[in-house]
């Protein structure tokens, strides 16, 4: 490789009266002196055609730069990377030494080219933020980016089109001209020719910014919060395995055992943040939970099987050991926490996406019940765990974009405290400083603001020495630029990087923070910064929600999940009622509930949406291990009978408080009698009779329901239809409404007759009853006695109960009842074994969990 021309103090000063042009290039009428430096540079790249064979390996090599910092354009063809600054702060009679790649993104080969630094167009420092930002946007070479020292210079080697070459430039601090301690801009631009433009000019540059410090200075060092997120999306399943007297935790992948692994992302951030102070560790509590289940032996669900609601066994899920690495992850994070100066804020358990719930779900009655339960949860689940002290009362909404209504449902579950982004809360134009970050929101709640432009540096993974580097110096800049605002008015700032914080970009910023500590920044926990007098004239107004971003809009959990996970809530409850183990079930599902309302969905929606589908279709079907089985068609062969339905539990515990209804759609056909009430053992059937009186014969349909038992029953699992054909209601039943109809004309007849007879005219013996005493009809005076009435008693006609004796006994039901049934005087249950398909058993074919 080339090696850079050796600094000397004669080229580190420019002679006087020599100007810049506007690229930055020197003008002194001295041609003889470029043309001079380019003949050296020619020599040097004719020497590393020969010395630099792998630096100049065509694309097809693989031996590309880095991601480039500003675009090629024809102009400006090359494209120049700065990867490393050290130090990183530079300090008087120091020396400031920059590495990167020059790469050659245009057309034509480079000829004569060489990289150097650029002295600031200015010895002042750029006082104001907003300088700052206006280097960082800056592309193609300008005027303002400074002059090129003659001294060091790279001499770079002829680079063809999509060649990269690295280079090494040190520089002394007294060389870039600084006159005061604060940020300045670090130029790096390559110069030279091209093969089909031979004028020497500027064909690319990289920019950085320096913090410079001559020793100890008057302003109060900035208090810096810094949040250290520890999530991950949720992995326990609401299922469990039983394997004998055991409860096997089942995860629905393995992610986290490399996380947890040395190198893994969970790991790499507990390690690096055991070396910093004063962090506020962001914890998860379901994660705690998911590396604890994993130090004991765990199964894992099969791909594919996340989503189909299937209890846990053998053939879906795999065994897993017990993780070492979980085990040791643990202890090492309960070791970091407990440092001096650290705190602990434990988030709502599985963590559940706020600004989701406020947007789509706030009117849904169990989303505030699910919240409040959370934050308990998360509270004794992280104090339990890490055997520290949290608080649990902050709210953290997805990348900190607050309106009021995420406000007003973070104060329904208990936050005083709302970490905010921003840009959800940015200052006045009156304000031309940066505020402290605590300020009040009304309503008993304060507000974390944090600083927007150096939260978003860490935004994104910073695997690559350029962005490392870039982000680096420029925390750098804007914490020693806040501080230095107003030197004497100390201030607070909230550094908030992004729940899925990466290894990488963690070790980023905790260099960078070790860089500034004790100078200009004091790291302190959350408290310290939230307990922080707030600035009266920051901004204290919370945006409406029409407000919110529309791309963090895009991201949140829609309505329909929202409610299909509140229905998991009202499920919960009703199976709650029937368990005489309910711990068994409570404890896995309000947990898997919270997880499906998880923020980390956000950046996982094709997992998320299979995660609550498995949630609610394994609720149904626990529920639907209780049922009613189908029934089709059932004959009652008389007009009084039974009607017999079984109900069958493929759970593997007891359910009892519960009863089941037996309704006709046409009552006043067939009339069925009371609920009867169920216990009904594990993996077991029932058989319930219920007494029955028709009073027409064909088809009846009716309805099986099962009912939670109490003052407030709910209906349980869903209703069975099935038809009761009605085939034998007999003749003498109909002989009896029959003849009561005869007897009720003949009565009439009667009386009209007797009506004739006496003209109307009432008896002599008011007493007597009318067909009592004698009469005469006709000429011959003969007495006629009136036809007798028949019996108006049913039972006396015999063909009237004909059918009783056979109706005393008929059963009618499409299954023959057990040893233990009853022929009469009332439902009876009989227990009984069944299997699916109606063979009778003595267990049940397949168990449901739990």
């Amino acid at each position: 490789m080339s090696e850079p021309a050796r600094h000397s103090g004669l080229g580190a000063h420019r002679q006087p009266g020599r100007t810049a042009g506007p690229t930055g290039r020197p003008t002194d009428g001295l041609r003889h002196r470029g043309r001079a430096r380019r003949l050296a540079a020619a020599c040097a790249a004719a020497l590393a055609l020969f010395t630099a064979a792998p630096a100049m390996a065509l694309p097809a090599g693989g031996n590309i730069s880095p991601a480039a910092d500003a675009a090629a354009t024809a102009e400006y063809p090359v494209v120049l990377t700065i990867e490393t600054v050290t130090p990183q702060l530079a300090t008087q009679n120091g020396t400031v030494s920059v590495t990167g790649h020059v790469t050659n993104s245009g057309k034509s080969a480079l000829k004569g080219a060489h990289a150097a630094v650029r002295k600031p167009a200015s010895s002042k420092p750029l006082q104001r933020r907003s300088e700052l930002q206006g280097v960082a946007t800056r592309s193609a070479p300008r005027g303002d980016d400074g002059i090129e020292l003659d001294s060091p210079q790279y001499a770079l080697p002829e680079l063809n089109p999509g060649q990269s070459q690295a280079y090494a430039l040190s520089v002394a601090v007294s060389d870039l001209g600084l006159s005061e301690s604060g940020v300045y801009e670090l130029a790096v631009d390559a110069w030279g020719a091209t093969a089909d433009n031979p004028r020497d000019r500027a064909l690319g540059i990289a920019r950085t910014f320096l913090p410079y410090t001559q020793g100890s200075t008057e302003a109060q060092p900035t208090k810096v919060a810094t949040l250290w997120p520890l999530v991950h999306a949720p992995v326990l399943a609401a299922q469990t395995f039983t394997d004998g007297d055991q409860t096997v935790p089942v995860l629905r992948d393995d992610s986290l055992a490399a996380d947890f692994a040395p190198g893994g992302r969970l790991y790499e951030l507990v390690d690096t943040g055991a070396k910093l102070n004063g962090l506020t560790w962001m914890v998860d509590p379901d994660l705690l939970d998911a590396a604890f289940a994993m130090t004991k032996g765990y199964r894992v669900q099969k791909p594919g099987s996340e989503s189909s609601g299937k209890s846990a066994r053998e053939d879906n899920t795999v065994p897993r050991p017990a993780s070492a690495a979980a085990d040791a992850w643990l202890n090492k994070l309960r070791a970091a926490v407990a440092k001096q100066g650290d705190q602990v804020v434990a988030l709502p358990y599985a963590d559940p996406d706020l600004a989701s719930i406020a947007h789509n779900g706030a009117d849904l009655a169990g989303m505030g019940t699910a919240l409040n339960k959370a934050s308990t949860a998360g509270r004794l689940t992280v104090e339990g765990r890490l055997s520290v002290d949290t608080r649990s009362d902050v709210a953290w909404p997805y990348q900190g974009y607050l309106d009021q209504q995420i406000a007003g449902i973070a104060r329904q579950a208990g936050s005083s405290l709302v970490l905010a982004n921003g840009a959800s809360m940015p200052e006045p134009d009156s304000v031309n400083y940066t505020p402290t970050a605590v300020r009040p929101i009304g309503n008993g709640q304060s507000a974390v603001v944090a600083d927007d432009t150096v939260s978003t540096l860490f935004q994104r993974d910073l695997s690559t020495p350029k962005d490392q580097s870039e982000v680096t110096q420029r925390f750098l800049a804007e914490t020693f630029a806040i501080t230095h605002e107003q030197p004497q008015n100390q201030r607070g700032l909230l550094v908030m990087p992004p729940r899925d914080l990466t290894a990488n970009t963690a070790k980023v910023l905790a260099g960078a923070l070790q860089t500034a500590s004790d100078k200009w920044l004091t790291p302190v926990k959350l408290d310290a910064l939230a307990q922080s007098a707030p600035d009266p004239k920051a901004n204290t107004t919370v945006p409406s929600p029409a407000d919110y971003p529309t791309q963090a809009r895009a991201s949140e959990l829609p309505a329909d999940a929202l409610s299909r996970t509140d229905g998991i809530q009202q499920d919960l409850d009703t199976l709650m009622r029937v368990l005489t183990l309910p711990q068994r079930v409570r404890g896995p599902f309000s947990a898997a509930m919270v997880r499906s309302l998880s923020t980390e969905w956000r950046t996982q929606a094709p997992a998320g949406e299979p995660y609550r589908t498995g949630v609610s279709t394994y609720l149904s079907e626990l529920i639907g291990a209780v049922q009613v089985p189908k029934k089709n068609v059932v004959t009652l062969a008389a007009n009084t009978g039974q009607i017999q339905v079984s109900v069958r539990n493929d759970l593997t515990q007891t359910v009892t408080n519960l009863q089941l209804r037996l309704t006709s759609v046409q009552p006043n056909r067939l009339w069925v009698g009371r609920p009867e009430e169920l216990v009904l053992p594990a993996s077991q059937s029932v058989t319930l009779r219920f007494n029955a009186e028709a009073r027409n014969n064909g088809p009846v349909t009716m309805i099986a329901q099962l009912y939670t038992s109490g003052p407030d029953p709910r209906p349980y699992g869903e209703p069975q239809a099935f038809t009761v054909e009605v085939t034998s209601v007999t003749n003498g039943v109909l002989y009896v409404f029959a003849g009561a109809a005869v007897l009720l004309v003949l009565a009439a007849l009667r009386f009209v007759r007797q009506r004739k007879r006496h003209g109307g005219r009432p008896h002599e013996d008011g007493d007597q009853p009318v067909d009592d005493g004698p009469a005469t009809d006709g000429p011959g005076g003969a007495a006629e006695a009136e036809p007798t009435d028949p019996d108006a008693d049913p039972d006396a006609d015999p063909d009237a109960a004909a059918g009783d004796t056979a109706g005393d006994t008929a059963e009618a039901t499409a299954e023959k009842p057990g040893p233990n049934g009853s022929t009469g005087g009332g439902p009876a249950q009989t227990p009984r074994a069944s299997s699916p398909d109606g063979r009778d058993r003595t267990a049940s074919d397949e168990k449901v969990g739990p």
